[in-house]
């Protein structure tokens, strides 16, 4: 099964007190990359909710949003910002000496001053609140999987039609390939009639450039690979699990490889046109694929 890398993941939860709100985010990216946003004095459940992730997403841009909200009376702890406090009193001296002005200063007028204080809420167990955070995080992981899930079978669906696309003309070049050649044989033999008129045609000669037309416009090796390299990234389809992106990427890239060759051989105009469409529809295999973890 494949998954999109946009997906969208929220659950709540309540503990003793404690209301656990947690989002999870996320978008195309080549590896996976992690980043949280936790209440302060959390910090510490940031690396736990990246080793948490880290080994059930495997690709994507990962965002995460957690809030705790508490209730009722909690142990409080009052900083000073000793630094600024001291900035402002030196200001304020400063101004005193410049002005020539009373500094009148007083204690409570500093405390006024915004950021002198931080009052926190100091977390009480650490281990407890970790653990009532992952099991939030284990909830909303299983909506935002299912989210990706849901997405990825979008993509899938899409990539599909747009592969039975290219098969389609791939079949029609397979037919039309040997018509050119006849056509060319036709063509090569009217053209030696028109020059040489009643001269006898040396069919020996004939037979030599018609087989030198087919060898130079043979197809069959490319189409082949090409029928092989899509039956794998249709197979890819069913993969659980693993950078399935990847190796569709990598598959793409063959394919685009197969039908340039076809491209480069080709001296009949419907061909043609089926490569230019099948060009297309490759483009935009790739701008999905990349959005496949």
């Amino acid at each position: 099964m494949i998954k999109s890398m946009t997906g969208y993941g929220r659950a709540t939860g309540s503990f003793d007190g404690m209301d656990i709100t947690l989002e999870l985010k996320s978008v195309n990216h080549r590896y996976f990359e992690f980043s949280s946003r936790v209440p302060r004095n959390f910090g510490f459940l940031d690396e736990k909710l990246k080793s948490f992730f880290q080994g059930k997403i495997s690709r994507g841009k990962v965002e995460c949003y957690v809030q705790i909200d508490t209730a009722g009376e909690e142990s409080a702890v009052v900083k000073l910002n000793s630094a600024l406090a001291k900035g402002y009193l030196a200001a304020y001296k400063e101004l005193s000496e410049t002005c020539g002005i009373e500094n009148d200063i007083k204690v409570s007028d500093l405390a006024r001053v915004n950021d002198i204080f931080t009052v926190s809420k100091e977390p009480e167990d650490e281990e407890k609140i970790c653990a009532d955070v992952l099991s939030v995080a284990a909830e909303a992981l299983e909506r935002f999987i299912a989210m990706r899930a849901v997405e990825g079978g979008k993509l899938k669906d899409d990539v599909t039609s747009r592969l039975d696309f290219i098969i389609d003309k791939v079949a029609f070049i397979e037919e039309r390939s040997p018509q050119t050649v006849k056509e060319y044989n036709e063509k090569l033999l009217t053209r030696m009639h028109e020059v040489l008129g009643d001269v006898h045609v040396d069919e020996q000669r004939l037979l030599t450039e018609a087989a030198i037309y087919a060898d130079k416009v043979a197809v069959a090796e490319e189409t082949v690979r090409l029928r092989s390299h899509i039956d794998q990234f249709k197979k890819l389809f069913e993969e659980d699990g693993g950078a399935i992106g990847r190796k569709m990427d990598f598959l793409v890239q063959e394919i685009n490889r197969e039908i340039n060759t076809i491209g480069s051989k080709a001296q009949d105009i419907e061909i043609a046109r089926c490569v230019v469409d099948v060009k297309a529809e490759i483009e935009k295999i790739r701008e999905q694929i990349q959005n496949i973890e």
